[in-house]
């Protein structure tokens, strides 16, 4: 099977192959992935780093032989964005972006602070649906992006999430860091947000922001009701 690196600050990944076709996720600069096929200038892949599949622009990857792979050393972007000089040339990056040993140089050394404290460097992100960058971002991108940083996996989407992890009995007992998980009318997860301190929770919803959370859900200030129906909370 090829090995394929994204080469762009940000690669839409699509649910076929074409450019009109809903995105459903994307893959960030240095991320690799398998190809499992190639149709008409794009090719399907699947993600390294969550298994996630789904087609791409065949000229936003660059394959990369199997030794090359193997022998390929990363750092995860741990800071909002940056631009660098690339051997590609200037590029703006987003959190979570990876770079190779021959542009280790560039990174800035940086001393990662907690999950919520990280989670906290995303507020006004603009929501994008299927999004997971600092650019554009959705619910599930967001908890999947701010834990890459700190070395932990998730699955791509919130109802994957919500299958890890330990049930919380009460919403006391949660601590900053932890997974909430809201469903929808048909009792299907389908948000999800990081608790911080005194009930508080970020999640992306129209913009990456900070609502207050009790036994009913996500009550927002602004709207003055309720926005999302709790399921559980989880500690991962």
């Amino acid at each position: 099977m090829e090995k394929g690196i994204c080469t762009v600050s940000v690669a839409p990944l699509r649910a076929a192959n074409s450019h009109q076709s809903e995105m459903t996720s994307q893959l960030l600069y240095g991320e690799s992935c398998e190809v499992l096929e190639v149709e008409g200038g794009f090719s399907r892949i699947r993600m390294d780093f969550d298994s996630y599949e789904g087609w791409i622009d065949s000229r936003q990857i660059a394959k990369i032989s199997d030794d090359d792979f193997a022998n390929r050393k990363t750092e995860i972007l741990t800071i909002p964005f940056a631009t660098f000089e690339l051997k590609e040339g200037k590029v703006l990056l987003s959190v979570g972006s990876e770079f190779s040993s021959e542009t280790e140089n560039l990174l800035q050394e940086e001393n990662l602070c907690s999950i919520a404290e990280t989670a906290k460097q995303f507020l006004n992100v603009p929501y994008s649906w299927s999004g997971r960058s600092f650019f554009g971002i959705d619910c599930s991108g967001f908890t999947q992006l701010v834990y890459k940083v700190h070395g932990k996996v998730l699955p791509r989407n919130a109802c994957q999430q919500a299958e890890l992890g330990l049930v919380l009995d009460f919403i006391e007992e949660a601590e900053p860091g932890d997974l909430a998980f809201f469903e929808n009318q048909e009792g299907i997860i389908s948000h999800v947000g990081i608790m911080l301190d005194n009930q508080k929770i970020i999640h992306a919803f129209g913009k990456v922001q900070i609502d207050s959370l009790d036994s009913a859900g996500i009550y927002n200030a602004d709207l003055k009701k309720h926005t999302h129906k709790l399921r559980f909370l989880k500690r991962i």
